[in-house]
């Protein structure tokens, strides 16, 4: 027999009472039972997001709430600044592009963050830019963006907005949209939200209002004026995915109940544990400078076949990891500490990662990096 660990950054564990919620007998979206159950993760939601906005939910991946802050915010013509430093910041150049914007893109070697001069000075050359798109914590190569720094830039521009794709960062570290003045935010359900894929968030501020009331790019499901008008109301434009909103209450309370700054600095010692384990197995952090605290990458040393370890890992270990895409493929491997994930996991992860490069024919001694994990660890 053997026990299998998720720890992939997304689709993530979901917690066993979440299961439980969501394996209650369906009920239906336009009955009265509903609404209780919708409010509550209104509620809960912004809680989350620290904002007083309305967080709307769509039934979609957070592709789907990426695709949603480029058609319902920009025209067509428009021009709109894109920061991309690995898979998921080169998805909005393409968005932008199928919807006849014109993307501006901001290149970021892989593993590093953007400057947020760059982007000032980016937007000081060229007036016409509407928006920035951006990533909090990009996944592909496990880097934090400096999020709070270039909202700072565009909160003094009244004619350019910023949207944060925080798929792997609500919920993982502080992103107060209110606060720092982030005007659109987009999130998913199997990340920190402890959820099966499926849902979708996103939450504008009021200067971001301004451009949706003057965008004219079309649009029919995503329609997010339409959905905010039902949402009030408790209701959806659309059919909702009726029992992953039903889960949503239930890891929504979760977070309430533990307090989201417990949360955070919880994911954030499972990261530094998982970091310092990795460096001290001899590896090299992908992103050194400027690291996640959803995910770490682990550079794999030269003449090991990454692909061959991160598959040792799942068949041998029962260890699933995400591996490396594009320039990365075979370089690194990408271990999770986000939602629900704890201590015994981080060390499971380390010890098995361990094994498997040995098994790959990598000469090192087993041992220093669960040593390390344990260290950081018991004290927390």
């Amino acid at each position: 027999m053997k026990k299998n660990i998720l720890l992939a950054p997304g689709p993530t564990p979901v917690p066993p009472s979440t299961l439980l919620a969501m394996a209650q007998p369906i009920i239906h979206h336009r009955e009265p039972e509903f609404k209780p159950i919708f409010s509550q993760c209104r509620e809960g939601l912004k809680y989350l997001f620290q904002t007083e906005q309305e967080v709307i939910m769509l039934a979609a991946s957070g592709s789907g709430a990426m695709e949603a802050a480029v058609t319902n915010f920009l025209s067509t013509g428009d021009k709109a600044l894109f920061v991309n430093g690995g898979k998921f910041g080169e998805r909005w150049g393409k968005i932008m592009k199928a919807y006849g914007c014109e993307p501006v893109e901001l290149k970021v070697e892989w593993g590093q963050a953007v400057d947020p001069a760059v982007i000032e000075a980016a937007l000081d050359a060229d007036p016409s830019i509407r928006a920035v798109y951006m990533q909090a914590s990009e996944t592909s190569t496990a880097v934090a963006h400096p999020v709070k720094e270039v909202a700072a830039i565009t909160g003094k521009r009244p004619g350019v907005f910023l949207v944060v794709d925080a798929i792997t960062a609500t919920g993982v570290f502080k992103l107060p949209m209110d606060e720092w003045g982030i005007d659109i935010i987009v999130t998913g359900s199997q990340k920190a939200l402890m959820l099966p894929p499926g849902l979708a968030f996103i939450a504008w501020s009021e200067k971001a209002d301004t451009f949706n009331k003057t965008s004219n790019i079309p649009r029919f499901y995503f329609d997010l004026a339409l959905e905010r008008k039902k949402h009030i109301d408790d209701q959806t434009a659309w059919t909702p995915a009726v029992s992953l909103l039903v889960g949503l209450r239930d890891v929504l309370n979760m977070i309430r109940e533990e307090g989201l700054e417990k949360v955070h600095a919880r994911t954030t010692r499972l990261a530094e544990a998982t970091r310092a384990a990795v460096k001290a197995m001899g590896l090299k952090l992908f992103a050194p400078d400027s690291p996640s605290n959803a995910l770490t990458a682990a550079v794999i040393p030269e003449g090991v076949d990454g692909l061959k370890v991160k598959k040792l890992l799942r068949e041998n270990y029962g260890v699933t990891v995400a591996g490396g895409q594009d320039q990365a493929k075979g370089k690194i491997v990408r271990l999770a500490h986000l939602g629900y994930t704890d201590t015994f996991d981080v060390i499971s992860a380390i010890s098995a990662l361990e094994m498997a490069l040995v098994d790959a024919g990598h000469d090192m001694v087993m041992g220093a990096g669960v040593a390390k994990a344990m260290e950081i660890l018991r004290r927390g």
